[in-house]
Formats: C-alpha cells, structure tokens, sequence
C-alpha cells in the first residue's frame, strides 16, 4: 500500500504527539542525561570558597595582568586585572581561556626522553637532570657548542638562562625575533641605550607606520585600553589616529584614516614624510642634521616616493601639517605581525619624533631604562634584545657557522614560528640533542630529544619588565595561583640545579629567590608585585640621539616593483607564536581566514584579475625558503599586489584543535640581511602563486 504525503505528514504528527503524552519517551531522556552526566572524563567543578588571586599571563606577544576566579582551589574563569598598569584591565584572546589551558590537551605531563623509534618514553626528573647535566658537562668551556632561546622577552627567566650560558663560556644566547629586536638595533645606530617607549596614553595624533598595535604590535591589549580610553563612546575624542599599511586590518579599521603602504616601503613613507617636515622648517639639534637632510631632500623627494610606494604628494603632505599642528604627536613603525622589521624602519619613524620635538617628551617616544639585572652574570636585557637569533640560524643552516652541539629553548616554538620555516627547522635538526622546556607539545617539543615541561604560567612564580611598546619602565610578578596539575617543574629551578652540579654559581637556589631579588634591585616591594599591583619605574634615559644617517643610506633602497608582496598578520584568537590556537577560539576564526581545513588568503579584486584567480580558487603560493596551499577571498580592504596572509595556522603538532588546520605562512616568509645594521629581516616577502 502507497502512502502519500498528506498520510505520512499525519502519521509523523500524531507520532510526535503521541510521544510528548507518554512518560516513557521522558523516562528514557532522564536516563540518557544522568548516563551522560556520569562520563569519566567530562570535568568538574569543586564545591567550595570561591577566591581571586592575580597573576600574569605569558600566552600572547606580550605578558597580560589578570585576576583569576577558583573555586575550591580550582581556577575557572580570568578577568582582567584593572589595579595593574601593564595591560590596564584587559585580557587577550588567548589568556581568556587560561584556566581551561590548565587541563589542554596539549600539555606535556612529565619530562621525556626520545627512544630508539623516535618516540617518548616518562622519565623522573631526576633522570632528566641528570641525563641534561652530563649532556652540558661534554661541552662546557667550548666556545659554539651550546645555545640558547628564549621566547619569554620580559621575564627575569631570560637573564638567568644568559648568565647560565656565559657561564658554560657561551655567547650563543637569543631571545625569538619581534619589534623589540628592530627597535634595540635601532637604537643602538642611533648611538641611544636602554629601551624605546612610546607614550600612547598621552598622544593626540599617532601614526603607525605597519605597527599593527590592535592585534600584534607592542603591548596589545593595552594599546586597545588605550584605544578605548582616548575615543570614550559617545564623548569628545581626545586623539586621532592614523594607519599606513599594506590593507584593512585591525587597527586600520580603529583608525581615523588608512593610507596604503606595502610591506616594506615604511622606511621609505616616513622619508617621504621627512621631506615635508624638513620643508616646512622642522629641525633637530642632532650632529648629523645635515647629513640626514641632504639624504631626504634628494632621495625622498615627492615624486620619487610617489612612484616608489604610490602615496600622493598631497596625502603626505596633509598628514605633515597635520603632525606639526598636534599637541602631542606620536610615530610607531613596526612590521604588521610583531617581527621582521628592519632597524631602518624604526630609525626612519624616530627620525619624525625627532623632528617634531618628540622626544623624551608627554605623549612621544621615550627611552626606558632597563631595570637592574637580578643575576650578576647575566648580560643586559638591551643587549639580549639585539642579538639576532634567525640570523644565527640562517647561519647554521647554510654551515657559515658551527652547528651547536646543545641547544635549549625555552618557552619557544622556532621549528614553526621562524621565517623560512622548513630551512630554519633543518638548521635545527642538525643539532645532535635539543631540549625543550615547554608547557606544551609544540612542534619544537616533537622534534626534541628532551622535554623539560615548565609549568602552566598560574602553577609558578614569574615576572614580567616593561613589555616592548610601552611609555614608562615596569615590573610585575605573580605566585602560583593553583599547585602542579602535572609532573613540570620551574625552569629556572632546573638550570640553577645544573648550574650548581656544573659549578657554576648564579647566586641563588630557587625561581622564587632570583624574582624577589630582582624585585628589591628595582626598588619595588616583593609582597605588592605577587598581590597584582605593578611596580613604575621614573628611571629614564638621556641619551642625545643622532639620525643615523649613513645607515639610512645603505638600508633604504627603493622597490623593483611587479611582485606580489606577501602581507602576514597574526590575530590572537589564533594563538601567538608560543601558542597554537586555544580549543575555545576555534569558533571565532573567521570562515574567509579558515574553512574546514583549508587556509584563505585575500587579495583585492584588481589582483585576482591579474593572477587570473577568483573566490574561492585553490592556489599554491611559493616564496624562497617553501610553498603554502590555500584558497583566495576577494578582500578589498587590500592593496593592489599585495597578498594578505594569516598566521599562526599550519601545525604539524599539539592537538585536534590546531593540528592539520591550514598552512603555515612562515614558510615562504624570506629572510634577508638589512644593510647598514646586518640583522636579519623578512618584511618585504614577495611570493609567486600558481
């Protein structure tokens, strides 16, 4: 017998009816839910007090205050800590999950060695120091054989590891590339010391120059307070800010204006600004003045910079008059993802401040001093900001030095975060034994031969000083907010441990006992800094600046032109160079950056043209050192020839969240040498598609 749609729609209905009337279809639902509920692993909140505690967070480009909420000793929930000046009450993207990174699938449990088969076998910690301590012991003294990587910028951590290495007679020892390198180079052409700063509370005009401060650039959630304090809704704005970048991002989008400038070309847009100011009578009692102005006013000319980067005279001209008519003008160059800027870029921006009398003045640039160091071997934290760790690598890799013999990373990922990717994760595999002390099963952690898993930043002591960007020196610290969910250790407390089986005397015994100590060099009180309060430092530099004109010279060279320019840029929604993307984040990448497992790129309509591409079209990309697959979004928030990328997408490691997602941008990001500062530099990637 046939049924027809009517019968059937009948049938369904008096089904569904029936169902709801009978107690036996809720019966079956009670039973289902209090099956579900008794899962093994499903987690569980504690009954019992509810506390806060404040601690600091290092899961982003730079170190966050926040307060955590726990229940019965369990944290559960972060807020943002608005007692404390490094990031004024903000969170970022990844440290709003820190409590649930606490059970990650990621974390390492315990340290490891790697076996015969390549695979990881438990180990106690005593067998790891051990093993660690006679690895160390074969090497000490001779110059070359060991390095060392942080990717902590900010913490006291990196000091001892400095000292460590100088006192195994090494030099090889490196913080991971960022904005803070370019600026440390700079400054030290500039013949300056200490740190640069920038005073954005204070500013009523600021120009970034590629410096992506809403997503990568400096002290992110900071800069977003900032933001927000300086354009309170529905109030006066109380400053005007401007964006000079390759597309349609973040802080473009946040600002008052959005000047198109490729990767790259900032030098050459703060030049060309230069030759306006310098126009219209701006001076600087500077030794190279006239060095610096015969430079500008003959290579920067209008039409020169118009047909180099395609900024009209009369657009920079206007954002001249409007600089030399502000209150407290402010310029910010960096690179659009927080690396790889060149030093002349950060000189040619300081050049502007100079200019305008923006120096050492309310709502400019600064010069921080660093704070004291806490161990007495270490070398300053300016002179670890300038050493060039990829330049290193890049040697290694092409053998123009020596393969290190040891090399410990510290919370750092450079086999995926490192331009040139594949080459760089080459250069280390040729290192005979590498240690990882990482807090999670990062894509270097799964290449060691060693894993020393440091503690999740709630479970340790830990400092954070002057994050880069910032417009005043400072410190903060925290104490551990819940004991060890996981066999880890403090870092720091194993290299003091080694140190002393190696006789080599740091002069002190435990994490806890460097942090106070460098606290108390500070002059800030120990007790205050771990209760969430940060520690301002008035301390300040003095150093007459000059233009650093002859390096302008040979690092500012004009563009070939007819390349399509490769335009990376990091979201913290997607994790940060340290960190993959968070399991909570996962619904907030935009599908038009990550679809199923396919990575977007976007490019402007004019472009696809040119390439022959549209929505959708799946494309290979193919720099110097690798190629990247991905699919094309038409964007026109994008310059013309110019290739806006995602990072922090493409992990071979950690776990079903980031694993197999997309491609790894970093790499076909090209690294070359800058000259006049002979850093390694890899801002102005061109990539050819197929």
């Amino acid at each position: 017998m046939g049924i027809d749609r009517r019968t059937f729609i009948q049938l369904v209905t008096g089904g569904v009816v029936g169902s709801l009337f009978t107690p036996v279809i809720w019966k079956s639902l009670d039973d289902a839910a209090i099956w579900s509920q008794n899962w093994s692993w499903i987690p569980r909140l504690k009954y019992g007090e509810i506390t806060e505690q404040a601690t600091l967070s290092k899961f982003g480009p730079s170190p966050c205050s926040l307060t955590v909420k726990s229940v019965g000793g369990s944290p559960y929930v972060v807020k943002g800590n608005v007692e404390n000046e490094m990031s004024k009450g903000g969170v970022d993207a990844i440290s709003a999950g820190g409590a649930q990174l606490l059970y990650s699938p990621s974390r390492v449990n315990g340290p490891m060695k790697k076996v015969a088969d390549g695979k990881y076998e438990s180990i106690s910690w005593e067998e790891a120091e051990k093993m660690l301590s006679e690895k160390l012991s074969a090497v000490k003294g001779q110059a070359g054989k060991l390095a060392i990587v942080s990717g902590d910028a900010t913490g006291t951590s990196s000091e001892v590891l400095s000292a460590f290495a100088a006192g195994m007679g090494s030099n090889d020892c490196y913080l991971m590339s960022g904005d803070a390198q370019s600026a440390a180079v700079a400054l030290d052409n500039m013949g300056g010391s200490g740190q640069i700063g920038y005073d954005l509370d204070n500013a009523d005009f600021v120009l970034f120059v590629g410096a992506d401060a809403m997503n990568s650039w400096g002290s992110v959630v900071r800069n977003q307070r900032v933001f927000s304090d300086m354009r309170p809704t529905g109030e006066d704005v109380k400053s005007v800010y401007v964006y000079a970048g390759p597309f349609l991002n973040s802080t473009a989008s946040s600002s008052d204006k959005w000047i198109p400038v490729a990767p790259g070309a900032g030098a050459i847009f703060s030049l060309g600004l230069a030759y306006h100011l310098l126009n219209s009578g701006a001076s600087a009692s500077v030794s190279d003045f006239a060095d610096f102005k015969t430079l500008v006013m003959s290579r920067f000319t209008p039409d020169k910079v118009e047909k180099a980067i395609g900024v009209a005279p009369g657009v920079m001209a206007g954002l001249a008059k409007q600089l030399m008519s502000a209150s407290a003008p402010l310029v910010i160059s960096g690179s659009e993802f927080g690396q790889g800027a060149g030093g002349a870029d950060i000189i040619a921006a300081s050049a502007i401040n100079m200019l305008l009398g923006q120096v050492g003045k309310k709502g400019g640039m600064k010069l921080l001093a660093d704070l004291p160091v806490a161990v007495e071997s270490a070398v300053s934290r300016a002179e670890l900001t300038r050493r060039d760790f990829a330049g290193y690598l890049a040697a290694v890799a092409s053998d123009k030095v020596n393969t290190p013999a040891v090399l410990l990373v510290y919370e750092a990922n450079p086999v995926y975060a490192m331009p040139q990717a594949e080459t760089m994760a080459a250069a280390i595999a040729k290192v005979p034994f590498l240690v990882s002390f990482s807090t999670w099963m990062d894509e270097t952690a799964s290449k060691a031969d060693l894993i020393m898993p440091n503690p999740h930043s709630f479970e340790r002591f830990d400092d954070a000083q002057t994050p880069y960007g910032v417009g005043t020196a400072m410190l903060s610290a925290c104490a551990p907010v819940i004991g060890p969910l996981y066999n880890g250790k403090s870092t720091i407390d194993v290299v003091l441990g080694v140190a002393s089986v190696l006789g080599i005397d740091l002069g002190y015994e435990s994490a806890e006992a460097v942090l106070q100590a460098k606290a108390e060099k500070a002059g800030a009180d120990w007790d205050s800094l771990i209760g969430g309060a940060a520690f301002i430092s008035d301390s300040t530099e003095s150093d007459s600046l000059k233009f650093a004109a002859s390096v302008l010279s040979k690092a500012v060279a004009m563009p070939k032109g007819g390349e399509l320019a490769l335009a990376p840029y990091a979201k913290l929604n997607v994790g940060s160079s340290t960190m993959a993307i968070p399991p909570l984040n996962c619904v907030t990448i935009s599908k038009f950056e990550l679809l199923g497992k396919d990575l977007f790129v976007q490019i402007n309509g004019v472009t696809a043209k040119k390439l022959n591409v549209s929505e959708g079209s799946k494309i290979k990309l193919t720099g110097t050192g690798g190629e990247c697959v991905a699919r094309v979004h038409i964007n026109e928030g994008v310059m013309n020839d110019v290739i806006a990328a995602p990072l922090g997408l493409g992990h071979t490691a950690w776990d079903v969240f980031s694993r197999g997602k997309g491609d790894n941008i970093f790499k076909i990001i090209t690294v070359s040498t800058e000259p006049g500062t002979d850093m390694a530099v890899w801002t102005s990637s061109v990539v050819s598609i197929a």
